[in-house]
């Protein structure tokens, strides 16, 4: 199975490189949050991924609801930040690894998204270095035994790619043999001075509060700079709706400012959300 893992790429740089610095780390900020989960069913999640010391304060809120959920599958849908191409690319067998192990895929559920949808394409080049799925990990493999995980990366984040993998999302976890979580990973506005950003981010914050995923789009379309994993999120809340999700919760907002960065001209956004179905 070697050559099917898929090893860590930013561990070291982007968050510790060794697992008792990671689970530190991780419990420090689950340590901070002060509210709790959101009611009901989980569908899906939003979570941020920058680095896990600006980012993570903020991720934990969506994290949260995860802890000691065991044998679950996480659908991991992020941008693809260095390779542009069309539909999205899963890593579909084997597993991602980081220094806290080596998580394996959901072969069955990602074998059967390659199924449901062409725009949905096996492609592992784009996942090498990529750190927007990789940066979720930290959390899911502390806090979620058994997890297993679906890999998929968006390159252009068109509105056809969007509702192609919304639509193959919808049509195959109902089928799935086991619990499923989607989670779109994004960081919000970009290198803005605060208030700029907070304004900019504001909006998209309202769509995914009042849960309009066409709102969204149609926004995203205008000035995609309004988040970098725009697309991810989009599909996301359109699958969550289709699989049962009702209710979202804005969870945390903050910017990279607020979480110590130097440069408050040039901060970064990041949002934790939640969407859930009535329990």
């Amino acid at each position: 199975m070697s050559e099917l893992v898929r090893r860590a790429a930013v561990a070291g740089s982007w968050y510790p490189g060794t697992p008792k610095a990671i689970v530190a780390e991780v419990e420090a900020y689950l340590g901070r949050i002060t509210s709790p989960p959101p009611p009901g069913r989980l569908v899906a999640l939003v979570s941020p991924h920058a680095g896990l010391r600006y980012s993570g304060p903020v991720a934990a809120y969506a994290y949260a609801a995860l802890r000691d959920r065991s044998d679950l599958t996480v659908v991991l849908v992020g941008p693809s930040h260095r390779f542009a191409f069309d539909g999205v690319a899963l890593w579909p067998r084997g597993a991602f690894a980081t220094p806290l192990g080596e998580t394996p895929i959901d072969e069955e559920l990602a074998g059967a998204l390659l199924t449901e949808s062409g725009a949905v394409v096996d492609g592992g080049r784009p996942h090498l270095e990529e750190h927007s799925l990789e940066m979720q990990l930290p959390f899911l493999q502390h806090l979620c035994p058994g997890l297993r995980i679906v890999p998929a990366l968006m390159g252009r984040q068109t509105r056809a790619s969007v509702e192609a993998l919304a639509g193959a999302l919808a049509a195959v976890v109902p089928r799935s043999t086991r619990p499923v979580v989607l989670l779109a990973s994004s960081d919000l506005s970009h290198y803005h001075d605060a208030p700029v950003a907070n304004r900019l981010d504001a909006l998209v914050i309202d769509d995914i509060a009042r849960f309009d995923p066409v709102g969204l789009m149609a926004r995203l379309e205008k000035q995609p700079e309004h988040a970098c994993g725009g697309g991810p999120i989009v599909a996301v809340m359109h699958a969550a709706k289709v699989l049962g999700a009702s209710q979202s919760a804005v969870l945390r907002y903050a910017d990279s400012g607020d979480a110590g960065e130097r440069d408050k001209s040039r901060v970064v956004g990041y949002l934790a959300a939640a969407f859930t179905a009535r329990a």
